[in-house]
């Protein structure tokens, strides 16, 4: 008899199947054992009748430890009173590996401690939604870019220039040249666009920024978008379509993680409905001026507690758009009709999770482009390969960044970007 999984399970009831699993918890009374186990798809629990397996076979299963891993041989049965809705009657278990002094148990642990184990806390039943939604993410992006007639690009992650310069970026050598870990990979995307149309890139990213807060990583992935006869209107446009199909996904595929994160659905559906909202930077300034907001004046970038304040405003995502030029990078358009700011916008989400996407028009004119990477204090010499974009047949192009992390923790409502990775390179951590 081969392995199933349990997440096959309404196929089989009735049926006597083997699964390979692990124990998670236990409690047995008087002739009957519930042993909660998990077999990487879902977790279920296992139900030991003492008149069914015998006595040796039953003083052997309640003296199991956690995370002892076997194979269940069982019949599968409806539990409408677990939120999975199906467990096994056992008939024999296996053991295949031991388990001496698991360090995580049921009792509370701090934070430290579950990083210092975290290839041990990704077994654990949250750690697990989370990681589940972040995958089903991940096939949504895909399948939307697709529906969407995009090719899939793969910039490198060894670069030898900065997109938007080096004070955040790692150095490191290639050979007798200078290089950096990617900060972004939409510039080779952008050349990209001009071959293919529409392309997306999806990768590691490096930032090597000495921040501590619940929206940083060092190491993160991002969904880069680069379009071709497109302007900033219209990037808008793919932009909220994008995620807003991705918590509709989340919303179809992981009810149960959901359930099992606390996570409001009715305030996820709220997210799938289009459009979004626009707000300039002008009148966003404005906003946290009129309320007390001392610390910032025009031209100042907004931080979170900034970012906050003008989401709670909204009920949506909601995009502010056209910041000034003087804190954003060299490829952004300028806008039309003012020289102060530029065609871009941040997406941030609601409930205090922050900016999500940054996007732009990107600048076309090889002049005012050369001009922009000069004014930057930037090498010409490394820029020549993207200014040729501008050089040969250059189109009206825009696109963006979305952060997986941060929109994993938004649509889980995870209070911390460190869950929304299996293994978070913070400030100051790289173990495990």
């Amino acid at each position: 008899m081969q392995l199933m999984t349990m997440k096959d399970a309404p196929k089989h009831v009735g049926e006597v199947v083997k699964v390979g699993c692990w124990l998670t918890n236990k409690r047995s009374s008087g002739k009957i054992a519930f042993l909660q186990l998990r077999d990487g798809t879902s977790f279920f629990q296992g139900i030991v009748l003492k008149n069914e397996v015998g006595e040796e076979k039953f003083q052997e299963l309640t003296s199991l430890h956690q995370e002892t891993s076997m194979i269940v041989t069982g019949k599968i049965q409806e539990d409408k009173r677990s939120a999975f809705g199906y467990e096994l009657l056992v008939e024999d278990v296996e053991v295949v590996g031991k388990s001496e002094d698991y360090p995580i148990t049921p009792k509370e642990h701090g934070v430290d401690f579950l990083m210092d184990h975290r290839h041990l806390w990704l077994r654990s039943s949250r750690q697990h939604a989370i990681m589940t939604v972040r995958n089903e993410m991940i096939r949504a992006t895909y399948e939307f870019f697709n529906k969407e007639g995009f090719v899939k690009v793969d910039p490198p992650i060894l670069t030898g220039s900065a997109p938007e310069g080096t004070s955040e970026l790692f150095h490191t050598e290639y050979f007798d040249q200078d290089a950096y870990l990617s900060q972004s990979g939409q510039l080779y995307a952008e050349a990209a666009a001009m071959a293919f149309g529409k392309v997306f890139s999806f990768g590691p990213t490096f930032r090597a920024e000495k921040s501590k807060t619940r929206r940083h990583l060092i190491e993160f992935w991002m969904v880069e978008p680069e379009m071709a006869f497109c302007n900033h209107e219209q990037s808008l446009e793919v932009q909220e379509k994008y995620v807003a199909y991705l918590v509709q996904s989340v919303l179809d595929h992981c009810s149960l993680e959901l359930d099992t994160l606390g996570r409001d659905k009715e305030v996820l559906k709220r997210y799938t409905e289009l459009p979004y909202p626009r707000i300039s930077y002008d009148d966003a300034v404005k906003m946290l001026e009129e309320n007390g907001f001392d610390d910032l004046k025009w031209g100042d970038d907004f931080g979170s507690p900034h970012e906050t304040f003008i989401a709670n405003h909204f009920s949506k995502p909601v995009f502010i758009c056209n910041y000034p030029k003087s804190i954003k990078p060299f490829y952004m358009k300028k806008h039309p009709t003012r020289d102060d700011v530029v065609l871009c916008a941040d997406m941030i989400a609601p409930e205090g999770y922050g900016e999500i996407i940054g996007g732009s028009e990107r600048e076309t004119d090889y002049d005012t482009m050369l001009a922009n990477v000069k004014k930057q204090g930037l090498n010409v010499a490394d820029y020549e390969w993207y200014l040729d974009i501008c050089r040969y047949g250059d189109t009206p192009h825009a696109g963006f960044g979305l952060g997986l992390e941060r929109a994993v923790t938004f649509i889980t409502g995870t209070e911390h970007v460190r869950e929304a990775i299996p293994f978070p390179r913070l400030l100051n951590r790289i173990y495990p």
